[in-house]
């Protein structure tokens, strides 16, 4: 049986033959299985039944893992890959051609051409910025959050915050 300081050591250390701790397993590999389903879905309900068929997955094909070709974690997370790509199939709505007349449009053409074009060049913009301004950046803008959660969740002083914010955001604005 694998124990606690064999998992410390990777999955690529199992001896051949070797029976795995699925207790381990499951308390090692659940958050990055859950979160890589959370991330992907964005619904905690959707990433808990599918992280459980990851795992009821892994357990059925536990005797065709062979640590020669790849990482035990990395052989997870593939079953997790093939677990979403299965749901994103399942979940995908088929509607006849002529359901779509009476749907409004939007836009025109041009104009989601135009904005399409506009968020490229901005995500190429705040790509360009370095890892701590584009995290404040996510959280101001795409999170919603205020300056003083933000000095919270990052250790950064409220005044800084809105100060570095200030600064990226005039940047932006003189590069666009």
């Amino acid at each position: 049986m694998t124990t606690e300081s064999d998992l410390a050591g990777g999955w690529l250390a199992w001896p051949a033959g070797a029976d795995v701790d699925w207790d381990g397993v499951y308390r090692e590999q659940l958050p990055r299985v859950f979160n890589f389903f959370r991330y992907r879905f964005a619904n905690d309900a959707v990433a808990e039944d599918l992280t459980s068929r990851t795992f009821e997955k892994a357990w059925g094909a536990r005797r065709r893992y062979r640590r020669d070709r790849a990482g035990f974690a990395t052989w997870l997370i593939r079953i997790a890959r093939n677990v979403a790509i299965d749901y994103v199939r399942t979940e995908r709505r088929h509607a006849p051609l002529d359901a779509a007349e009476d749907v409004p449009a939007t836009g025109t053409p041009e104009t989601e051409s135009s904005a399409a074009s506009d968020l490229a060049r901005l995500e190429a913009l705040v790509a360009a910025l370095p890892a701590r301004e584009q995290e404040l950046v996510a959280l101001k803008y795409g999170a919603g959050e205020t300056n003083r959660a933000i000095a919270t969740l990052t250790g950064i002083s409220e005044t800084n915050v809105g100060t570095i914010l200030h600064r990226v955001v005039q940047t932006l604005r003189e590069q666009w």
